[in-house]
C-alpha cells in the first residue's frame, strides 16, 4: 500500500471566521482556531534532474511559493550552464511540486564552489523531506561534476523553517549577515557547508564499486577450475584416443 502522511496544520481565526465558528457550534461556544487534517501520498514522489522542458512549471512553482522571482531568461540560464545541477521533485502524475535552482559560481580567483539560487516546495507537499533530498542531490551532482568544494546559499532572518533545514539538517553554517540583500529590505543569512565529507563519500563509493566482492570472486574461483578440469579431461580423452589407435 501507499505510504501516507497526515498533516495537521492550526491556524489562529479572525474575527469572522470566530462569528461563523460561533454560528455552527452555537451561542455558548466560542472558536478561536481551526484544525486542518490532510492526507498525502509520498510513495510515488520522483526526484530528478531539471530539463529545459521543466522551466515553465518551475516558475510557476517559484511564482507560488516564494517572494524572489525571476524572468524565464534567467532559469535557461541556469539549465544551458548547469545542466548537472539543478532538480525537481514530481508526483506521480508527472506534476512539480517543488525545485532547487542552483549553479556553479563564476569567479576564478575562488576554489571551484556552487550556489543554490531558489528551493521552493508547494505547500501541500511541505513536511515530506522533499527540499532535503533535491539538495543534497544537487551538491553531490556539484561534487561529481565540478569538483566543488563548498555550496553556499542566502536565507531571510525570518524564514525560520528554511534556516533550520538548512542549519540542523544539512549542516550549512552562517558565514555572515547580509543587510538589506532582498528587494523589499530585509537582511539576509549568508549560509555556507563545506563539500569535503560529500567528496570523500563519493571517493569511497567508487572504489567499492571497482572492487570485486566476495562473491564474484568465489564464482571466477569456480568458473576458473571447472574450466581447468574440462580441459584436463580433454586433454586425457585426446591421449587415450592417440594410444588407442596406434
Amino acid at each position: 500500500p501507499d505510504q501516507v502522511t497526515a498533516v495537521l496544520r492550526c491556524r489562529r481565526l479572525g474575527p469572522v471566521g470566530r462569528a461563523h465558528g460561533t454560528a455552527l457550534l452555537g451561542r455558548k461556544s466560542r472558536v478561536f482556531f481551526f484544525i486542518e487534517i490532510s492526507t498525502l501520498k509520498t510513495a510515488k514522489m520522483n526526484i530528478r534532474v531539471a530539463t529545459p522542458d521543466d522551466l515553465m512549471n518551475i516558475q510557476h512553482c517559484n511564482l507560488l511559493c516564494l517572494p524572489e522571482n525571476y524572468v524565464m531568461k534567467y532559469y535557461m540560464y541556469h539549465s544551458l550552464s548547469w545542466p548537472q545541477v539543478s532538480y525537481i521533485a514530481e508526483d506521480e502524475e508527472k506534476r512539480i511540486v517543488g525545485y532547487v535552482l542552483a549553479k556553479m559560481e563564476e569567479d576564478s580567483e575562488e576554489v571551484p564552489h556552487g550556489h543554490i539560487t531558489s528551493v521552493a516546495v508547494k505547500r501541500s507537499c511541505r513536511r515530506l523531506g522533499l527540499a532535503q533530498k533535491m539538495m543534497t542531490q544537487s551538491y553531490r551532482a556539484m561534487v561529481e561534476n565540478f569538483q566543488a568544494q563548498y555550496v553556499s546559499l542566502h536565507v531571510r532572518k525570518s524564514n525560520r523553517a528554511a534556516l533550520h533545514l538548512y542549519r540542523d539538517a544539512l549542516c550549512f553554517t552562517i558565514t555572515e549577515i547580509e543587510a538589506k540583500y532582498y528587494a523589499d529590505g530585509e537582511d539576509a543569512y549568508a549560509m555556507r557547508k563545506n563539500l569535503g565529507d560529500v567528496a570523500e563519500e563519493l571517493k569511497d563509493q567508487q572504489s567499492a564499486g571497482r572492487k570485486p566482492t566476495k562473491l564474484m570472486q568465489f564464482v571466477k574461483q569456480k568458473t576458473r577450475k571447472a574450466n581447468a578440469d574440462r580441459l584436463s579431461e580433454q586433454s586425457q580423452e585426446a591421449s587415450s584416443q592417440a594410444n588407442g589407435s596406434s
